[in-house]
């Protein structure tokens, strides 16, 4: 059956009745994609789009990229294999190059990796298998606000309670730290005090007999929370957390599958510190925009036994091929100084509009994974931060946008954050079109916003 000539309505109609209720993005986003170039896709009815989702932070060099394309050609013409479980091939071993080449020198240099299934999720299962075992210990550390997937020792360690409520028997021994979230601190602060106070906090946890918490296994954290809203972790706390897991030889995991490769002004995030993990989980933007994960870890930590991790589709070499093709454009045309260069010019064009608009709360993010929270100043509030979340606000502006043509995700505390994570080949004239249209989309939402209010008062 053809679906070529059918428009959106007809498909997004017979997606709703044949796909399950979990389905996301198209109750807020709905279109059918006929084709895709760059950053813009276009729906079945002729409209296109600048996709400021990208596959959730996916497709590093955005949609059908030449160099992408033709790697992946070159795979299927020359009758490569496209599935090897774990024995090796050049495909396989050219992206290991291209992976470590991409890495910095100290970590590098005594790195293991270990492929895993497709998706970021089963990269995070793995790391958790891989200090347990290699520690003995079975507590881990995790974070308020973090997102690392959606199997069940990666759900334990999610902040949104609302994906675990209805799930019994998620991992036991998983504790939940304070992450200093500036705008919404957990301690009242914000700023350098917050931070310090969040490490001590830490420090003094695993240091206390009676915390409650057996000798952790690992700790794991995202450099900049993504589905968190865009909260980058100040460089100093990650710079102490490093010290104080590191005096206690606690094997110290990020989460890089949405922030690594360039898409936060470094290659990966956590090079802003300047520190060396133990362990780090990757996918998306590596796999060229197809299924691809690993764990890339010190060689210290190797203790698993054969068939330890394992996963049908860890040998996705057509992955590989487009892996290697995106790793290695990504390094040799500097894209993660890219990524800072128009990062910061976006984010001077989205802090224009939160100067304008009260019902802007924050501006924040690094390179090209920014967050736009939208705040409601007259509700009661006695949570974190000045203001309640205004999930509501947040999803007109999302709906504005579309109807103008621009694509952007929520996320955040009550997903009252509008996210931006273009492909990182994204023109400065470009991130001028998108921020133009997502002020007046926020200047569409608010004025409806506030005429709604003084008509019920």
């Amino acid at each position: 059956m053809t679906y070529l000539n059918r428009g959106n309505e007809a498909l997004l109609e017979q997606q709703a009745v044949r796909e399950s209720n979990a389905r996301t993005y198209p109750r807020h986003l709905p279109l059918a994609i006929r084709e895709a170039s760059g950053v813009t896709v276009t729906d079945m009815d002729g409209t296109e789009y600048y996709d400021c989702l990208a596959g959730a932070g996916t497709l590093a060099l955005g949609h059908n990229h030449p160099r992408v394309v033709e790697a992946m050609e070159r795979a299927l013409e020359a009758d490569r294999p496209v599935h090897t479980l774990d024995i090796t091939a050049p495909a396989k071993e050219r992206f290991v190059d291209s992976l470590f080449e991409s890495l910095p020198d100290e970590f590098a240099e005594s790195a293991k990796v270990q492929f895993c299934s497709p998706a970021g999720t089963d990269a995070v299962e793995a790391a958790l298998k891989l200090v347990k075992t290699a520690t003995g210990n079975r507590s881990v550390l995790g974070f308020q606000g973090a997102y690392h997937g959606m199997t069940s020792g990666a759900l334990s360690l999610m902040g949104d309670t609302d994906a675990k409520e209805p799930l019994p028997g998620l991992a036991n021994d998983v504790h939940h730290l304070p992450y200093p979230y500036d705008y919404r601190c957990p301690f009242g602060e914000g700023g350098e005090a917050g931070h310090r106070i969040a490490s001590r906090y830490v420090e003094n946890l695993l240091d206390d007999p009676e915390s409650g918490i057996t000798e952790p296994a690992g700790v794991i954290l995202e450099p900049v929370q993504g589905e968190a809203g865009a909260v980058p972790a100040p460089d100093e706390w990650l710079r102490e957390i490093r010290r104080i897991t590191r005096e206690r030889d606690i094997p110290l995991i990020l989460d890089e599958i949405q922030a690594g490769l360039g898409r936060t002004g470094e290659t990966y995030a956590f090079e802003h510190a300047g520190i060396t993990p133990d362990v780090v989980t990757l996918s998306k933007a590596i796999g060229g925009g197809l299924p691809l994960a690993v764990v890339v870890y010190d060689e210290s930590l190797d203790a698993w036994e054969p068939g330890a991790h394992a996963g049908t589709f860890r040998g996705n070499q057509l992955a590989m091929a487009a892996g290697e093709a995106t790793v290695d454009y990504v390094l040799e045309n500097d894209l993660d100084d890219h990524a800072a260069a128009v990062g910061a010019r976006l984010r001077e064009h989205l802090e224009s509009t939160a100067e304008r608009f009260d019902e802007v709360g924050d501006v924040r993010g690094r390179g090209l994974m920014l967050g736009v929270e939208f705040v409601d100043e007259g509700a009661d509030w006695q949570g974190a931060g000045p203001h309640a979340p205004d999930s509501d606000l947040a999803e007109a502006v999302q709906s504005e946008c579309f109807d103008r043509g621009l694509i952007v995700e929520l996320g955040g505390r009550d997903s009252a954050t509008a996210r931006f994570l273009p492909p990182l080949i994204i023109t400065e004239q470009q991130v001028d079109d998108v921020a133009a249209i997502f002020d007046e989309a926020v200047a569409a939402a608010v004025r409806e916003q506030r005429r709604t209010r003084e008509v019920s008062a």
